[in-house]
């Protein structure tokens, strides 16, 4: 008797190893596998104010919404990827008139290299677009953020 009862704790003590070897390979294989995606790090400066936006790489460019700048510009910034490529980063700065938005810049970055780890990137540089007649500013400048911790 004592012996089936030395076997059956023996047993349960081997199950247990077993399941806390499956957990801890888990614990160090799942966070491997999980790759978080990089993203656009946008510092605008419009009118005194600054704003710092952070843009996700996404699929569908037409579900992007603008950011309004003291109700003078409105910034988009369209990241076209996933957590292993950017295909295509297109940023756009609108003018609000009176009656609606007019384009003032536009740019568009093919293929942008990814940094490595969770570095920046400087992607654009310090740009200065300026408003049609009132000659009012807005500056903005982005980076790519690696995703990989």
């Amino acid at each position: 008797m004592h012996s089936d009862s030395t076997s059956r704790a023996m047993d349960t003590v081997g199950r247990m190893r077993s399941a806390v070897s499956i957990g801890l390979l888990a614990a160090w294989t799942i966070p491997a596998m999980v790759q978080a995606a990089p993203y656009l790090r946008c510092q605008l400066e419009q009118g005194g104010t600054t704003l710092v936006q952070e843009f996700a790489p996404v699929a569908d460019p037409y579900g992007v919404e603008s950011i309004d700048l003291n109700g003078r510009f409105r910034f988009k910034a369209v990241v076209i990827g996933d957590e292993r490529k950017i295909q295509y980063i297109k940023l756009y700065t609108y003018y609000q008139t009176a009656r609606r938005l007019l384009l003032v810049h536009e740019v568009k970055h093919l293929s942008p290299e990814l940094p490595t780890g969770t570095s920046a990137l400087a992607l654009t540089g310090q740009n200065y677009v300026y408003s049609p007649g009132k000659e009012r500013e807005f500056q903005y400048s982005c980076s790519l953020i690696g995703g990989t911790p």
